[in-house]
């Protein structure tokens, strides 16, 4: 249940994606599931809040210059089957990334699922950072990834759904 996510910036251009799954395909390393963002939408966020909530850091032009040139990169979130071999791959490639531990697993693909677990996360008041899913497979299930704020109060939500 808990997997390794490996998170990366690259450039925001055409090739650059396919540059960097051909390295895992060719290194025998599957991708299991994706997410991709151009990180601008990212930025813009956190800037939105800033000037709502939070004291701004630098000068409203670095913000500007900031959010232009974020829109050059995109944020990269995956689980691949070999998470060790491809930290080492990335890292001997000098790719920029992170990695953290969340929670994967396959659900039903049916209406209610994930709004069961959901619901529970809330009424347990767990934050979900972010989720993101697969495709289901020919059973109707789909792996679903889930970054909770407090990992070890979310793993028991799963248990209880068995």
């Amino acid at each position: 249940m808990i997997r390794r996510e490996i998170s990366l910036f690259l450039s925001n251009v055409p090739g650059e994606l396919g540059k960097m799954t051909v390295l895992l395909s060719d290194a025998g390393i599957n991708v299991d599931a994706i997410t991709i963002q151009d990180a601008s939408s990212y930025i813009q966020n956190i800037f939105q809040a800033r000037g709502k909530s939070i004291k701004r850091l630098a000068s409203a032009d670095s913000y500007k210059y900031v959010k232009r040139d974020s829109a050059k990169v995109s944020l990269i979130r995956m689980l691949v089957d070999k998470p060790d071999e491809a930290v080492a791959l990335l890292n001997e490639k000098e790719y920029i990334f992170d990695t953290k531990d969340l929670i994967a697993i396959e659900l039903e693909n049916t209406p209610g699922t994930l709004s069961k677990i959901t619901r529970e996360f809330g009424e347990k008041e767990i934050n979900i950072n972010y989720v993101y899913g697969s495709v289901s497979d020919s059973d109707g299930r789909c792996l679903f990834v889930f970054c909770p704020e407090d990992l070890q109060a979310a793993l028991k939500i799963f248990e209880s759904f068995g």
